[in-house]
Formats: C-alpha cells, sequence, structure tokens
C-alpha cells in the first residue's frame, strides 16, 4: 500500500490549491485524477486566459442553500490573496469588466503557479489514476481511508473531494465526488446544469436562428434576481452572459423578463424624436439604438408593431407606445431548457453544506472526509467567482487535512 497523509481525489483549481497548502506545511500529499493531465478546466477557462478571480467577491455572488456557509471561507482567503500569489510569480494580468482579472497571456501561468507551489510542498501528482473504490478503515492507526485504484492500492489519514461536478463531460468531469458522499452517507441537494445558455422552441427558436451571431446589452430578470451584461442569440436559442448568470436563479419551466434597451426609455426616446421633428420610420430611428437585424426582426414577429413600424413618429398614440414598452422593455419568454452539463460552466447544487465544517470542511458524520470546491452546494457567478471559491475552500482545507 502507497501511504500518504492525505490524498486528494481531482486535480482541478480546488484540489491542487490544497494540495500546495497541505504539501506546504509538511503533510505527505498525493493528488490522482483520472484524466491524462491536472487542470484541465482551468486551462479552457476565460477564452483560454483564465478569469481566475474578481475583486468584487462578496457572499452575495454565491448561490446555495445555506448562503452564509461561504462566508467564513471566503473572508479568510480572498481574491486579494490569490492575486497576491499570482503577482509574486510576476504574471501579467488584467481587469477586463466589473472587477473580473485575466491573465495577459494564457490559462496555462496560473496552472503553472499551482503546479510550482505543489512541487514546492512535495505533492505527489498522479494522473490517468482511476479510483475504484474507497474504504472507511476503523481500525486504530495513522490509514484511516483505503482506496483501490488502476495504480494500485493507497491509504492515508485525510481524503479530500475536489472532483467538481459533471458540467463539460468532454473535459473528463463526472459526477464520481457525489457517488462517494452517498457512500458514506451524506445528503446531496438537488442538481442542475447552470451558468449555461438556453434553448428555445417553436417561433421563438425560429426568431433566434434568424438572430444567430447578434449581440447586445440588455437586463434579464426573474422574480429573484436580475443581470444587465450582453445577451448573444444562437441556433439553438440564447446565450452570453446576461443569459449564464441568470440560471443560477432560474428554475425550469419558469419565465424570464428581457429588457433590450436597459439604459434607455423607449417611450421618452420617442417622444424626444418627436419634438426635434423627426421623420425617419421608427424602424429606421430604432436602428439607432439597436442592432438593425434585431430591429426587423423584432417588428416582424410582434403583430402589434407590425401596424406602427411604418407611421411617422408624430402618429403615433399611447397605445403605441405602450406597445412599443412592452415588446422591448418587458419581453417574456419561457425557455425549453437548457443545453445541459456538455456546455455549463458549473453545476448547481451538490453536497450539502449542513454535512460539512465552514472552517474545516471536514464531514462532520465521517472524521477524515473533506469536501472542496465545486462537488459542494455553493455555487458562483460567472466572472471569476467560481474560482474564487475554489482557491478559498482548497485553501481553508489545506490548513487542516
Amino acid at each position: 500500500m502507497q501511504q500518504f497523509d492525505s490524498i486528494i481525489i481531482g486535480g482541478g483549481a480546488a484540489g491542487l490549491m490544497c494540495a500546495a497548502v497541505a504539501g506546504q506545511r509538511g503533510r505527505r500529499v498525493a493528488v490522482l485524477d483520472h484524466a491524462n493531465k491536472v487542470g484541465k478546466k482551468i486551462l479552457m477557462s476565460g477564452g483560454g486566459r483564465c478569469n481566475f478571480t474578481n475583486t468584487f467577491v462578496e457572499p452575495d455572488n454565491f448561490v446555495s442553500d445555506n448562503p452564509h456557509f461561504c462566508v467564513s471561507a471566503l473572508s479568510r482567503y480572498t481574491p486579494f490573496d490569490f492575486i497576491a500569489l499570482v503577482q509574486s510569480y510576476d504574471l501579467a494580468y488584467h481587469e477586463k469588466t466589473l472587477g473580473q482579472l485575466f491573465c495577459d497571456h494564457k490559462s496555462k501561468d496560473i496552472l503553472n503557479i499551482l503546479l510550482a507551489e505543489c512541487e514546492a510542498g512535495g505533492v505527489d501528482i498522479r494522473t490517468r489514476c482511476s479510483v475504484e473504490s474507497v474504504e472507511r478503515l476503523t481500525g486504530e492507526g495513522p490509514v484511516r481511508f483505503k482506496l483501490a485504484t488502476s495504480q494500485g492500492t493507497f491509504g492515508c489519514e485525510s481524503l479530500v473531494i475536489a472532483t467538481g461536478g459533471p458540467s463539460i463531460p468532454t473535459m473528463g468531469a463526472t459526477g464520481y465526488g457525489y457517488q462517494l458522499a452517498e457512500q458514506f452517507g451524506l445528503a446531496l441537494t438537488e442538481r442542475r446544469a447552470s451558468l449555461v445558455p438556453y434553448t428555445l422552441s417553436g417561433k421563438r427558436l425560429e426568431l433566434a436562428q434568424s438572430l444567430a451571431g447578434v449581440s447586445l446589452p440588455v437586463r434579464v430578470s426573474t422574480d429573484r434576481q436580475s443581470f444587465s451584461e450582453a445577451l448573444l442569440f444562437t441556433h439553438r436559442g440564447l446565450s452570453g452572459p446576461a443569459i449564464l448568470q441568470i440560471t443560477n436563479y432560474w428554475q425550469p419551466g419558469e419565465g424570464v423578463e428581457i429588457d433590450f434597451l436597459p439604459s434607455e426609455s423607449i417611450g421618452a426616446r420617442i417622444l424626444q424624436w418627436r419634438e426635434s421633428g423627426e421623420k425617419a420610420e421608427l424602424k429606421t430611428l430604432l436602428a439607432r439604438l439597436l442592432p438593425k437585424r434585431f430591429v426587423q426582426a423584432w417588428l416582424a414577429i410582434n403583430p402589434e408593431l407590425e401596424q406602427i413600424q411604418a407611421k411617422p413618429i408624430a402618429e403615433m398614440s399611447k397605445r403605441d407606445l405602450a406597445a412599443l414598452e412592452q415588446a422591448f422593455h418587458h419581453w417574456s419568454c419561457v425557455p425549453a431548457g437548457t443545453e445541459g452539463y456538455r456546455t455549463a460552466e458549473v453545476t448547481l447544487g451538490g453536497v450539502s453544506t449542513d454535512e460539512v465544517s465552514s472552517k474545516t470542511f471536514e464531514t462532520k458524520q465521517v472524521p477524515g472526509l473533506y469536501f472542496i470546491g465545486e462537488v459542494l452546494d455553493v455555487t458562483g457567478w460567472l466572472g471569476g467567482y467560481n474560482f474564487q471559491w475554489a482557491w478559498a475552500s482548497g485553501w481553508c482545507a489545506g490548513q487542516y487535512v
């Protein structure tokens, strides 16, 4: 049996951070990952430049059945702690928008920092190592868990599950962490793909397909939350940051409301045009505010607008203005669904936080067993928040495993 103080299953952001911290405490640490290399999601994130954190991280940026669970870890390891680590390696980075920090060059720079930190802690990283079974040992001694793997048998005192969720299975993601939680009798919350594009059906799908590639700033809302960012029409439905963000707060079957002119009042603008004596048709004027393709399609699919799109501005009635207000500021849509785990950034839900210490990330029922990162029921917004959760939960657990 190959024996370690701590074994971490999963070589992603949280797992590597935890391994580096524990290793540098003097613990003998192994990371086991079934993929051919570690950090695959790090490498593909942020369009290849890794949106590694956000300077505006607050607990309110996270979704969980227990919204208070993340407070402790996020306060103990902040974005500025990770930024300090990045700066210690002279990594060049920049802020894009809304506090989002990206590498100037490539995502691999972040992975290389984590690997260097693991090397400094003497961490043994095993790739192509599939865990076949995990057994909890009840006898006395330092070995609490025995793992049968494709690379032999391992034993450890502390076992950390950092397997993430099943989002983006082409990267090797699976639901194995949930299976282990169930094996040890831990509760799971409902799980689904999130930070993911919507799919549409029927006439709405035809509309989206006709506008595929068109992007514009919007405000998208549910009863619980709203986001003002870009929307992108696709051949399957709706995408873009605004749409991905709202999926964290959306339940299947619910509608969303979209404001296509969040920084304007279409009614006030029309009155302004009227007062200035504009003679152009409505569709020509609206194309000054919105993409031309979008304006033409939007006026064409709304029956109430078809009658007024060629009307002179001066002849528009209050009813006409109300119809325009509804169509452009309050468009309601019930998505057919989402694109699912295939393209989802994260998995919403996971191992119940009631089962885990918010200080150490050790499970309350099983001494020596820890869960960190995305496998837990903590899901951040798009924009570096989920990486910050990985760094924070990994760092905190690394102090104790």
